[in-house]
């Protein structure tokens, strides 16, 4: 008893995320809690959502019909994020969330936002759809360890302009993704990024986050 009362305390606590495709995450905390981001693709909806997370209403991301809810599950749609000019705060279940300005001329910023999550400890940020946004100058001072970008090039930001805000932000790991209109995945456009720790993460993939100091 008293070696895995050690081991408890040696081994850190540790979320697991899953990259379900194109924009969709599922972060599954050490404690078991689940919360889902931008539904829509890929498989991996069993579990049910302690929290939903929607980045904006396009329909590519916000299919909260198909994740499975109880009673106590908490949907934040992006107008909840952010509203009357403030990006808002949320802590629920141990994901403590932070709303983020994005957008771009195809995706209007008062109807969108990104979210930095914070779950065990390891910094999560999610851009949703955007290009580069002054207030990323600021993000290099979070110590974000998993940075989510899109790169598709035709709606948001494409690969060179991906890796150049990933050279301003900063992160420990880079993932990403919003590759290609119509596809979960696109192994082409992901290998056109250039940033050292860049992530290969392919649909159906699992992590395990872990924070770096």
């Amino acid at each position: 008893m008293e070696f895995f009362a050690l081991l408890a305390i040696i081994i850190p606590n540790m979320a697991k995320l899953l990259y379900q495709g194109h924009a969709s995450l599922r972060i599954t905390s050490d404690a078991g809690k689940v919360l889902y981001v931008d539904p829509y693709a890929g498989e991996g909806y069993e579990p049910t959502a302690d929290l939903v997370l929607v980045t904006h209403e396009h329909y590519d991301h916000n299919a909260t019909h198909i994740v499975p809810m109880s009673q106590r599950t908490i949907v934040v749609h992006s107008k909840d994020a952010f509203s009357d000019g403030i990006y808002r705060d949320f802590d629920y279940f141990g994901f403590e969330v932070h709303a983020v300005p994005a957008g771009n001329k195809n995706h209007d910023p008062s109807e969108c936002v990104g979210y930095l999550i914070k779950v065990d400890g390891v910094l999560i940020y999610v851009a949703g759809d955007t290009d580069y946004m002054p207030f990323m100058n600021r993000l290099s001072r979070r110590g974000i360890d998993y940075a989510f970008l899109p790169i598709d090039g035709i709606y948001n930001m494409g690969p060179e302009e991906a890796s150049r805000v990933a050279g301003i932000i900063q992160p420990k790991h880079l993932i990403p993704y919003h590759m290609k209109p119509g596809s979960l995945f696109d192994i082409r456009q992901d290998m056109r990024v250039s940033y050292e720790r860049a992530m290969l993460v392919k649909p159906g993939d699992e992590i395990r986050l872990e924070h770096e100091e």
